[in-house]
């Protein structure tokens, strides 16, 4: 595995890749690798030649009272799972090569970032898509591989990509879950042994969600007030329960199979979300190894 820190030596490595003939495969991350990272590789290997995984903690992203500063990094640790997992080059570029002084230029989300995280979090979205259009400019490759978790931030990358004519397949990697059903996330590591165990509750809330949209359930106001009732009942603080539109992010009147049901709540200080298509449920996803 090569490592490279300079986005003019990303962008030389992978077009040297290209004129070889390679499928470049791309998986970005702010590191804090976990399971659902790594099968994201193994997405990103089945439809590529060679896989690039970048590891950037975006200052853009994250509000002003949000958790930059404490967001986990462990590089080491990083570095050694994406060897052992056969990344072919892993990309840590610095903050100020990706925003040198005088960058003001960003990506503005549009109508898909009104609803679900959008209000909650001013600009995340902007400083997301200015993130992944940088990269994806830089590493140039022919397929980037995102996750469902993620699953507005996902929607706004692939919109981004094609309304702006990158020359790039978006794919959108499964949820991978603990045993529990608790979706992945480099955020679980700040929950202690008790949080944890009570995050369990927005999986089996959305779990209930899927089992009463088979039940017949089809007003979603109904569907989402039973969820907003059983994560507060576990002690969770609400952010959002929505029922929306899987392409425009729109809340709906009437759930049907491709509805997405997603919800944030606050489980002690960390902030966790999660989703589901309610025609798939938690079983779409994948179990963690």
């Amino acid at each position: 595995m090569i490592e490279l820190v300079s986005p003019a030596e990303m962008r030389a490595w992978s077009r040297a890749r290209r004129a070889d003939g390679a499928r470049i495969g791309f998986v970005p991350t702010m590191g804090a690798l976990h399971d659902g990272h790594l099968q994201l590789v193994d997405r990103a290997r089945a439809a590529a030649d060679t896989v690039v995984m970048s590891i950037f903690v975006n200052p853009l992203q994250f509000g002003p009272t949000e958790d930059l500063d404490r967001y986990p990094r462990d590089l080491a640790r990083d570095r050694a799972l994406a060897r052992d997992h056969a990344v072919d080059c892993l990309f840590v570029p610095a903050a100020v090569d990706m925003y040198p002084p005088g960058a003001v230029v960003r990506v503005t989300p549009g109508a898909l970032a009104a609803h679900l995280c959008g209000p909650h979090r001013p600009g995340h979205f902007e400083g997301v898509l200015t993130v992944v259009a940088k990269l994806l400019h830089i590493v140039e490759p022919d397929v980037a591989v995102f996750g469902r978790k993620d699953a507005q931030q996902a929607r706004l990358i692939a919109r981004m990509a094609a309304d702006l004519d990158f020359p790039v397949d978006v794919l959108i990697g499964a949820t991978v879950r603990e045993a529990d059903g608790l979706a992945l996330s480099s955020r679980n590591a700040y929950l202690s042994a008790d949080h944890r165990r009570q995050a369990g509750a927005i999986p089996a809330a959305l779990a209930d969600a899927h089992t009463r949209f088979l039940g017949g359930e089809r007003d979603a106001a109904a569907l989402c007030a039973a969820l907003r009732r059983r994560l507060e009942q576990a002690g969770l603080v609400v952010e959002y329960v929505e029922a929306v539109d899987p392409d425009r992010l729109e809340p709906v009147a009437t759930v049907a199979g491709d509805t997405l049901v997603a919800v944030a709540a606050q489980v002690g200080t960390t902030r966790l979300i999660d989703n589901i298509i309610l025609g798939d449920g938690l079983a779409a996803d994948l179990p963690a190894h």
